[in-house]
């Protein structure tokens, strides 16, 4: 087992590094603050295959695998939380629905345009009474000869207003039945489609997140995706990339707080002293190294299996599970090594903080990872 990055992880951990410095950093209060999505600049994330690491090349993308596409979100999420959530749901959620589940003619149709960051995807499965229990939900896909007519609404849709196109899971079955969902691929701007309400959120305020609305909107049986009432094991297996995704967000989160109190703590002095020399501070450091190590390893034992084509359900549960908890953990140590300090927004330890919450929330509560884990592990 060799833990050490590759030399194409280096590369692009060097290379995000330099693009997250010159290009996030400078603005990321000011988008944090004011709520603002940059969609400009996932556009230039895209001229550097940032925004289609796993999609071949024949489709416009990098083709690399998932320790390399680990390395990519969490880099980002060490400077801007956001923009690595946004980054991740794109390239795992919409992207990577079609990418496992479409046609060719989709496949060539949506994938280039994603890849290279020219169309931002969303991808819609969570309803406003329907979180976890998702066999219950009231968006409904109705046939009419050959088109469907979509109605109802998807809530916490990351990109649900810029998006250019979404993947939308709709119940085409009665509720509470097997195999009663479908998979849609919806373009902005076809009738009976549009964005509602944007969530004023603690944090992760710079990714977009929004309603997604449909009035008798009216598509072609080529958008659906699959077989009818395939929609669901679908989704559970893009949520399985998906949850890879989220804990190497937190990864990056937890990473980034822990290097800003590693360095803060060298360089605030009391007691005519660093305070990283009072043992309060560096047995909190090293509880927090540890976490970081921990979470790293979880991470790529599932990115192994996926990467292998094997079953990792479990394996990325575990993942998101702890890297999410140990993320939050993290964050409100960096607070508290920097005091005072860590809670103004002139340091960073604060917006890591109110970012971290949402990553034990996101692509399935720490209770649901818990959930499919004792599944799993009792073979149920």
């Amino acid at each position: 087992m060799d833990f050490k990055y590759t030399e194409t992880q280096q590369q692009i951990a060097e290379m995000v590094r330099d693009f997250a410095n010159k290009e996030i950093r400078p603005n990321m209060m000011e988008w944090d603050e004011q709520q603002i999505f940059p969609v400009d600049l996932f556009r230039k994330m895209g001229e550097l295959g940032l925004m289609g690491v796993l999609v071949p090349q024949k489709y416009g993308g990098a083709e690399l695998s998932y320790f390399e596409y680990i390395t990519v979100v969490s880099e980002v999420a060490k400077v801007c939380s956001s923009i690595g959530l946004s980054t991740a749901a794109h390239n795992s959620l919409c992207t990577g629905h079609i990418l496992y589940f479409g046609n060719e003619e989709q496949k060539q149709k949506y994938l280039p345009k994603l890849a290279t960051g020219e169309w931002i995807g969303a991808w819609g499965l969570t309803e406003a009474n329907t979180g976890s229990d998702a066999g219950n939900m009231r968006c409904t896909a109705t046939r009419d000869g050959d088109d469907w007519v979509l109605n109802g609404t998807k809530n916490w849709i990351t990109h649900g207003i810029s998006g250019n196109v979404a993947v939308v899971l709709a119940r085409t079955g009665e509720p509470r039945t097997r195999n009663n969902v479908t998979a849609f691929i919806v373009e902005r701007g076809t009738p009976g489609f549009s964005a509602g309400k944007k969530e004023n959120k603690l944090g992760m305020r710079a990714s977009e997140t929004a309603e997604l609305i449909f009035d008798n909107c009216r598509i072609s049986d080529a958008q659906r995706m699959g077989e009818v009432g395939e929609g669901f094991k679908q989704a559970m297996k893009v949520l399985d990339g998906g949850r890879i995704s989220i804990a190497a967000l937190s990864l990056g989160i937890a990473k980034g707080a822990y290097e800003a109190a590693v360095k803060y703590a060298k360089e605030r002095e009391q007691f005519d002293q660093p305070i990283a020399n009072f043992q309060a501070i560096a047995f909190k450091l090293a509880d927090m190294a540890v976490k970081i190590e921990a979470a790293e390893m979880l991470i790529y034992q599932a990115a192994d299996l996926k990467n292998r084509g094997e079953k990792m359900t479990k394996e990325s549960a575990m993942a998101k599970m702890y890297a999410s908890e140990i993320c939050v953990q993290v964050a409100t140590d960096a607070v508290q090594v920097f005091g005072g300090y860590g809670y103004t927004k002139d340091f960073p330890a604060e917006k890591f903080y109110r970012d971290s919450k949402l990553c034990t929330i996101g692509e399935g509560t720490t209770e649901i990872q818990k959930l499919v884990i004792s599944r799993d592990i009792l073979g149920l």
